[in-house]
């Protein structure tokens, strides 16, 4: 793959992932830094490279964008062994992909974002972001109870897809103490991806 460029926030864990998967990778790339609070991401020239004016986007060295984290991660690892060959394996790692962008992260970062980003006092969040983030921790714990990954016995995509906001869930609140098999996890894939 030809040297690409990545748009990104490195305080996001969305746009981490995709890192996380190039240099897993060894793939070459371009950072831009863009700042997602200052308003970049709605300029002119941002828009016209991403008309959702979100972050992550890559742009491929043919002028090709693509957005959205998981879309960008599972073009990227195409191939590679972070993608699990067989077809149930690589189903249930899509299961975690779309469970994380639907049970995980509207609650996890978003908390974060709320209180880290925003300074919102714990009496302003919806206690609605709490439950549910907990939750979606109590679902990881007991799939890592048994397992040392997600999917399988090796990283996959899954991993690296859940670990970006889950190793900051501390940042919004949740204390990773309370999920031993979580945390043992995140230090698990830390270390893989060489954090």
């Amino acid at each position: 793959m030809q040297p690409f460029t990545i748009y990104g926030d490195s305080r996001s864990g969305n746009c981490l992932k995709v890192k996380w998967t190039a240099d897993r990778l060894g793939l070459a790339y371009r950072w831009v830094e863009v700042d997602v609070m200052d308003g970049t991401t709605r300029s002119p020239e941002f828009l016209a490279v991403n008309p959702a004016g979100q972050v992550p986007t890559v742009v491929f060295a043919d002028g090709r964008p693509l957005a959205q984290s998981n879309a960008i991660i599972l073009h990227l690892a195409e191939g590679s062994d972070l993608i699990p060959t067989g077809a149930y394996d690589r189903a249930r790692m899509f299961e975690w992909l779309f469970w994380e962008q639907y049970s995980h992260e509207p609650y996890i970062a978003v908390r974060r974002f709320l209180k880290l980003f925003l300074g919102k006092t714990e009496d302003e969040l919806d206690p609605k972001l709490e439950a549910r983030g907990r939750a979606a921790l109590a679902r990881m714990e007991k799939a890592l109870s048994g397992s040392a990954f997600l999917v399988g016995d090796r990283l996959t995509l899954a991993d690296i897809c859940l670990v970006a906001y889950t190793r900051l869930a501390h940042e919004g609140g949740f204390d990773l103490a309370d999920y031993p098999a979580v945390s043992a996890w995140v230090k698990r894939v830390d270390k893989a991806l060489g954090l």
